[in-house]
C-alpha cells in the first residue's frame, strides 16, 4: 500500500470515528422497561422526628438518624445485624411509635389487592434493644401502635385483634369470615375506589379502637382463573386452574352493608355507632376527633353527592352530624381524604362550592364556613396543617393548570406566600413543626430537583439535583415536549403537548401516535419530568402528542365535571376534535393518525376508533372498559349513577354497542388476571367484533393483573405495541 493512500485511508478512519463517538444515541424501548436509563434519582423514606429537627433514613441496612441543618448522621439508631433474626434480611417500611421508643416494621409482604397485604410484622425496643414478633400465629395485616406504643392492633383472617407484646393476644372480633364479613379492613372496592386500605383507628388515649365491619354476604362474586404460567411459575396449577373469587360489586349491584363500633380496652365491651338506619350508604373514613370520646365518620349517599360528618359518642353510641354538603354532580374525594380537625370545635375541609377546589374552616358551634383560599384554581392537594400558627400548605393550579406550585395561607385567607419558586411541578414534605420542607421540583425538562429549606423559605441544601442524569440526556436523541394550547370547534380551549420525531423536518410528512387517558379529574398535560415511550416512538418516526380534554382536572368544577352521567362522549368528541386539529398541520399525515391508552384511556381508545371512525387509522387499547355495566359501582356511579337511573348514558357511550363502525387497524390488549378490569370487559368486546365480522388483533398476558407487569412482560408489551403501529402506521 503506497503512503498516500494509507494516510487517506486513517484519515477518513479518524474523521468517521470522530462523527461515531460524537453521535447521540437513540432512546430504545430497553432504555425504558429494562434498564430504565432515564429514572430520576429521588429522596425518599425520610422520617420527621417529633423535635423537627432531625429525620431518620435507611442506609445500609440501618436506621440512621441525621441532622435537617447540616445534614450529617448524628446516630445510628439500629442495624439489621442487631435483630440477630435470619428472617429479616432487609429494614424498611417502618413507622415510629409516638414516643420515639420503638419502630414496627414488616417483611415478606404478600400482597392482596392493590394497596392490601399480609406480613411478618415486628417491633424493635430501642432501650431494651429487643425484638418482637407482633404474634406468633402467621402473617398480619395493617399492624399499628396504640399511641402509648405498648400495643399493636392488627388484622387477620378478617378479624381485628390487639398484641400487648408479651404473647397475649386480645380477640375483638371474631366474625370474620373470607368473602363474608371483614372487620378493620375495607372490601374490594371501597379499597380500590375510595384510596384506604386501614378501617380502624386508636382513640388519641388509646383506651378504645373503632373500626368498620363490611358484611359483603350479599355482595356477587366475580371469578378470575389462574394459571401456571412461568413469572412466577404456580405449579399447582399445571394441569387444572385455579378458580380465584372475590366480593366485585358493579354497577347498581349490591354493596356491603356497613356499621361502625368501637372497643373499650379496660372493660372489653362494644358499642355499636349509630349511623342511620339506611344501608345502603358509604363509610369512606373514621377519625377521632379533638373533642373528648368522640368519633367523625364520614357518611356518602349512595349516588355521592351528598356528604355528612356525624359525631358520635364512642361510649353510648349517639351519633348527631355536625356538617352536611350536597353537589348537583357528585362528591370526589378530597373532603374526606384531606378532613383535618383543628380543635374540638373546628376542621378544614375541601369543597367546590364557589366552583373550585378550595380549602374551607367549618366552625362546628356556629355553622360559619369560613372560605381559606379562594380564586380560579384548584387547591390538589392538602399538605399540612401548623395549629399553632393557624397556617394552611397547599399545593395547587395558581399558576396555570398544568403546572403545580406551593402556598401556605392562614385560616382566614389573608396572608398567602407562595413557597416554591420554580414553574413546572412542585410538592413538598414537612417536618414536625413546619421548622423545615423539603421541595420535590420538575418540568418536562428538569429532571426531579429536591432542595432542603427552612421555615422562611431559605434554601438550606440541594438534596439531590440528578446531575449524572442530565449529563447522560446530552448522549441521547431525547425529544422535547412543547406545551400548548388549542381551541376546538366549539370553543372550548384544551391542553396539549406534543414530541417530534428525531431529525423532524417540517417539510416531511409523519403519522401521528395520540396518547391519553382522558379519566374524570386526570391529568396527562402537565409541567414535570418524565421519560416514557414516547421518546422510543419519537426515535422510529412517530409523532406524539396528547391532549387533556374535558373531564380533565385542574380547570374547576364544570370542566371537570362536564362528563357526568354520559362517560365518554365529550371525551371522545375532544379526541376526535384534536385529530382534526393536528391532522390540518402540514407535518402530519391525516390518514395516518393512531391513538392509544390504558384502562380508562383503553375505553376511549375503543370509543376513537368506533364513534370517530373516519380521524382515526389505527389503536390500541389496553385493559380497557368496554361497557361501565362491568365495572365496579363506587367509581362508575358517582360518574353516571346506576344503570337502572341512568340506561342511555351508560349504552350510549359504551364502545360495544359500536363495533360496526370499526374501520381502522385495532389491538385491543388484556390481562388474564385482572381484578380492577375485568378480562370480561375484553372478551365480551371481541365477541362484538367478531359478529360484526370486524377483523381486530388481541394479545392476553397470562396471571397478569391491571398494570400487566412480571417477568418479560412489560417489554413483550411494548414491542408488540410498537410492531403494531409500525406496521398499520408507516
Amino acid at each position: 500500500m503506497n503512503t498516500k493512500l494509507r494516510v487517506n485511508l486513517l484519515l477518513l478512519s479518524v474523521f468517521t470515528g470522530t462523527l461515531l463517538f460524537g453521535q447521540k444515541q437513540d432512546i430504545a424501548l430497553a432504555d425504558i422497561y429494562s434498564t430504565r436509563t432515564f429514572g430520576a434519582r429521588t429522596v425518599q423514606g425520610l422520617q420527621s422526628m417529633n423535635d423537627g429537627l432531625h429525620y431518620t433514613a435507611i442506609k445500609k441496612n440501618a436506621l440512621v438518624k441525621y441532622s435537617y441543618k447540616t445534614g450529617e448522621a448524628i446516630d445510628t439508631l439500629v442495624k439489621t445485624s442487631d435483630f440477630e433474626n435470619e428472617n429479616i434480611k432487609h429494614l424498611s417500611n417502618y413507622q415510629f411509635s409516638e414516643n420515639e421508643q420503638r419502630i414496627l416494621f414488616y417483611v415478606n409482604p404478600d400482597y392482596i389487592y392493590r394497596r392490601s397485604f399480609i406480613a411478618d410484622y415486628y417491633v424493635w425496643d430501642f432501650s431494651k434493644k429487643q425484638l418482637y414478633p407482633v404474634s406468633e400465629d402467621g402473617k398480619e395485616q395493617l399492624a399499628t401502635f396504640s399511641p402509648s406504643g405498648d400495643k399493636i392492633a392488627f388484622i387477620r383472617n378478617n378479624n381485628l385483634f390487639i398484641s400487648d407484646l408479651k404473647a397475649n393476644i386480645t380477640t375483638v372480633t371474631n366474625d370474620g369470615k373470607e368473602n363474608e364479613v371483614i372487620n378493620g379492613a375495607p372490601d374490594w372496592v371501597y379499597e380500590e375506589e375510595f384510596g384506604y386500605n386501614q378501617a380502624f383507628e386508636w382513640s388519641p388515649k388509646g383506651d378504645k379502637i373503632a373500626w368498620c365491619r363490611f358484611d359483603e354476604s350479599h355482595v356477587k362474586e366475580f371469578n378470575l382463573l389462574k394459571y401456571k404460567g412461568l413469572a412466577p411459575e404456580m405449579t399447582e396449577n399445571a394441569l387444572y386452574p385455579e378458580v380465584y373469587a372475590f366480593k366485585y360489586p358493579k354497577a347498581g349491584e349490591e354493596n356491603s352493608v356497613i356499621s361502625v363500633h368501637t372497643y373499650d380496652i379496660a372493660s372489653k365491651e362494644k358499642i355499636t355507632l349509630n349511623i342511620g338506619t339506611q344501608t345502603d350508604i358509604y363509610i369512606p373514613r373514621i377519625y377521632w376527633s379533638k373533642k373528648e370520646n368522640t368519633l367523625a365518620i364520614v357518611r356518602l349517599n349512595r349516588l355521592q353527592n351528598k356528604i355528612e360528618i356525624l359525631f358520635s359518642d364512642a361510649t353510648s353510641g349517639n351519633s348527631e352530624v355536625v356538617y352536611a354538603e350536597e353537589n348537583k354532580y357528585y362528591i370526589d374525594q378530597p373532603p374526606y381524604e384531606d378532613l383535618t380537625f383543628v380543635d374540638k370545635n373546628k376542621f378544614l375541609i375541601m369543597s367546590e362550592k364557589d366552583g373550585y377546589n378550595h380549602i374551607y374552616l367549618y366552625d362546628i358551634n356556629s355553622k360559619q364556613l369560613t372560605q381559606v383560599t379562594e380564586g380560579n384554581f384548584d387547591v390538589t392537594s392538602l399538605l399540612g396543617v401548623d395549629g399553632k400558627n393557624n397556617l394552611v400548605y397547599y399545593q395547587s393550579t395558581e399558576e396555570g393548570s398544568i403546572y403545580k406550585t406551593i402556598y401556605s395561607v392562614d385560616f382566614k385567607g389573608t396572608k398567602k406566600i407562595k413557597r416554591s419558586m420554580q414553574l413546572g411541578t412542585n410538592d413538598a414534605y414537612f417536618s414536625k413543626g413546619f421548622k423545615y420542607y423539603i421541595n420535590y421540583y420538575s418540568s418536562a425538562s428538569t429532571p426531579t430537583y429536591v432542595t432542603l429549606h427552612d421555615k422562611k423559605d431559605k434554601l438550606v441544601r440541594v438534596l439531590e439535583e440528578n446531575k449524572e442524569l442530565k449529563d447522560k440526556l446530552t448522549k441521547y436523541n431525547f425529544q422535547p415536549k412543547e406545551f400548548f394550547t388549542f381551541k376546538t370547534t366549539e370553543n372550548i380551549e384544551l391542553n396539549a403537548w406534543i414530541v417530534k420525531p428525531v431529525n423532524f423536518d417540517s417539510t416531511k410528512t409523519y403519522p401521528l401516535v395520540m396518547t391519553q387517558y382522558s379519566g374524570p379529574n386526570s391529568q396527562q398535560v402537565l409541567d414535570r419530568w418524565s421519560v416514557d415511550w414516547e421518546q422510543v416512538l419519537a426515535t422510529e418516526g412517530f409523532v406524539v402528542a396528547c391532549v387533556d380534554g374535558r373531564g380533565t382536572g385542574g380547570k374547576g368544577e364544570e370542566f371537570r365535571k362536564m362528563t357526568y352521567k354520559e362517560l365518554g362522549k365529550y371525551e371522545t368528541i375532544d379526541q376526535i376534535e384534536s385529530a382534526k386539529y393536528f391532522g390540518s398541520m402540514p407535518y402530519i399525515d391525516a390518514t395516518k393518525i393512531g391513538i392509544w391508552g390504558w384502562s380508562y384511556g383503553g375505553f376511549m381508545t375503543l370509543n376513537c376508533l368506533t364513534q370517530g371512525a373516519d380521524y382515526f387509522a389505527a389503536g390500541v387499547a389496553v385493559a380497557p372498559v368496554t361497557n361501565w355495566r362491568y365495572y365496579d359501582n363506587i367509581y362508575t356511579e358517582r360518574f353516571m349513577r346506576t344503570p337502572q337511573e341512568n340506561p342511555t348514558g351508560y349504552d350510549s357511550n359504551s364502545p360495544i354497542n359500536h363495533v360496526d363502525k370499526l374501520k381502522g387497524k385495532l389491538l385491543i390488549i388484556s390481562g388474564t388476571s385482572d381484578d380492577n378490569v375485568h378480562p370480561q370487559n375484553t372478551i365480551e368486546f371481541v365477541e362484538a367484533l367478531v359478529q360484526a365480522e370486524k377483523q381486530f388483533e388481541m394479545m392476553m398476558y397470562t396471571n397478569r393483573n391491571h398494570s400487566i407487569y412480571g417477568g418479560k412482560t412489560r417489554m413483550h408489551l411494548y414491542t408488540k405495541i410498537l410492531n403494531f403501529y409500525q406496521a398499520n402506521l408507516k
